[in-house]
């Protein structure tokens, strides 16, 4: 019977085969979770090591600058001689592996008094940052420098941590100033083992990076802000998350957390090649028995199964990516069509309202003459994050209507409803401060044209998509950077009732490479 029917043998191989399949494959997923737990806990023990060391050596040397301020306070000080007088103000705690000096400086930015000499040694601190902040506001308390060359003897890379002195009626009196060499926590961060492709990082809240592992001079001093990896880094206290790192193109898993009650962030990040070499190991082991083990049961059915399900893996890859832009992430213009004829049939069903935003890039031509296409691409990336953020509602679709062109469907939404979320996108684009010279903003823009389908004014879905476009164009011929809404009379931007000036120059940065 068995050689009359040989399909039998190959439904009973490939049930077999597929129950010793899924046993393998659930022990090595949960291997694999596992794993990443591990790099997950190791990564959150050296965080908080990092942490807890560089939180403990900074509260200390600020309380040798509190010792300073003390000290200062003597009436006698003046007249004790030098000796004694460096014994009162200065502890032993600026005589650290690292640690610079402590210094005086009055309110000109000239030296007062030296921890490390006697007279102190001649120079003006004048156009440091640390001076500027602390001359310049009262309330400033410890702050911590962007990286510097000391002018002292030292010249290693150093940051300053420093506090203001106040006159008993509150003027400048100068500040206490300590210094600190980069070289500390270069140290601190090559003790750690972050396997091959593992990064740590230590930046100021203001995206200025202090030290980086793996180490390279030219990133100290650069500024992050604008980066993906940093605005995550700013929206909370810690977090983790997996991205990727365009210095260096690596994908890591990161965890980050902001030190103490200093403006300071810490970020410490695994390869996922890291944290996975050893599963991958064993899993190709485990792999490789359970194949020659399906294979004794039944070859055939064995290589059945793997087609199938590869190529219903690959029908779901083609499927997903027919309906994405494969750029920004957001639906490409096909799909949005798709949606946008089955909400018009929706709404007028229902007696909705149904509103759409047409987004067009300001002189989105010049900006690519200008800075390549590679930069580019990096700025419509953002304005596709700028709207995919607000646009959250369950049913609200946007995709990429093509080129440097977004459109966002708003199922029953009416008109002013469309008209404020299309003035958080375009504000949240503005926001980005991506620089942009050939615009008459200085940075990259949006212009909108906002349509909503309600009673008998657009007759069509083609029609509503015309009404926007009409719109947009207005906002075009307007001035850009403004959204302006259709009416069957003429269109009507929303700067027309409570016109906002905008400032004749805004502070501009540039996209560039995060950690």
């Amino acid at each position: 019977m068995v050689t009359r029917r040989p399909n039998i043998v190959i439904a009973i191989s490939i049930v077999l085969a597929s129950a010793i399949l899924a046993i393998a494959v659930w022990v090595l997923v949960q291997m694999r979770d596992d794993a990443l737990r591990r790099a997950q806990d190791s990564v959150f023990n050296v965080s908080l090591l990092i942490e807890r060391d560089v939180s403990r050596n900074l509260e200390i040397f600020d309380l040798s600058l509190r010792a300073v301020m003390d000290g200062l306070n003597q009436p006698d000080l003046m007249e004790l001689k030098p000796q004694t007088r460096q014994m009162v103000l200065f502890d032993g705690s600026a005589s650290a592996k690292d640690m610079g000096s402590l210094f005086v400086f009055d309110e000109n930015g000239n030296v007062k008094f030296d921890s490390q000499a006697s007279p102190p040694r001649d120079f003006n601190v004048a156009d440091r940052d640390y001076f500027k902040v602390q001359r310049d506001s009262r309330n400033v308390g410890l702050y911590i420098s962007r990286p510097f060359m000391p002018k002292a003897r030292h010249k290693d890379i150093s940051i300053a941590l420093s506090r203001r002195i106040s006159r008993p009626d509150g003027s400048f009196g100068g500040i206490v100033v300590g210094t600190i060499r980069l070289a500390y926590f270069h140290r601190l961060f090559d003790g750690m083992n972050l396997g091959p492709g593992g990064s740590m990082a230590l930046m100021l809240r203001d995206g200025t990076m202090l030290m980086r592992r793996p180490y390279d001079p030219a990133i100290v001093g650069i500024n992050l802000t604008g980066t993906a990896n940093y605005s995550r880094f700013i929206t909370q206290p810690s977090g983790d998350f997996f991205g990727t790192a365009s210095i260096d193109g690596v994908e890591r898993w990161y965890a980050f957390r902001q030190i103490d009650m200093y403006p300071l962030i810490l970020d410490v990040a695994l390869s996922t090649r890291d944290i996975y070499v050893e599963w991958r190991h064993r899993a190709w082991i485990i792999g490789s028995l359970i194949a020659a083990l399906d294979a004794t049961i039944i070859a055939l059915a064995i290589l059945f199964s793997n087609q199938l399900r590869r190529r219903r893996e690959a029908e779901d890859e083609l499927r997903e990516l027919a309906r994405t832009d494969g750029l920004t992430g957001l639906n490409n213009r096909r799909t949005f069509e798709e949606l946008l004829d089955e909400e018009w049939r929706r709404a007028q069903r229902n007696g909705w309202p149904l509103s759409m935003l047409l987004i067009d890039v300001d002189s989105f031509k010049g900006f690519n003459d200008l800075y390549g296409h590679s930069a580019g691409d990096d700025a419509l990336i953002a304005v596709a994050h700028s709207i995919a953020q607000n646009v959250r509602r369950p049913g609200d679709t946007a995709a990429r209507f093509g080129g440097e062109e977004f459109a966002v469907l708003l199922p029953d939404t009416d008109e002013a409803g469309a008209t404020s979320l299309a003035e958080q996108i375009r504000a949240a684009v503005q926001a980005h401060q991506v620089r942009h010279v050939a615009s008459s903003h200085h940075v990259l823009t949006v212009s909108m044209g906002v349509a909503t389908a309600q009673g008998n004014a657009i007759a069509t879905s083609r029609a509503l998509v015309n009404a926007a476009d009409g719109a947009l164009y207005e906002a075009k011929d307007a001035g850009r950077n403004r959204v302006m809404c259709y009416r069957a009379a003429g269109n009507v931007s929303i700067d027309d009732v409570a016109p906002a000036a905008l400032p004749d120059s805004l502070p501009t940065t540039e996209l560039r490479s995060d950690t």
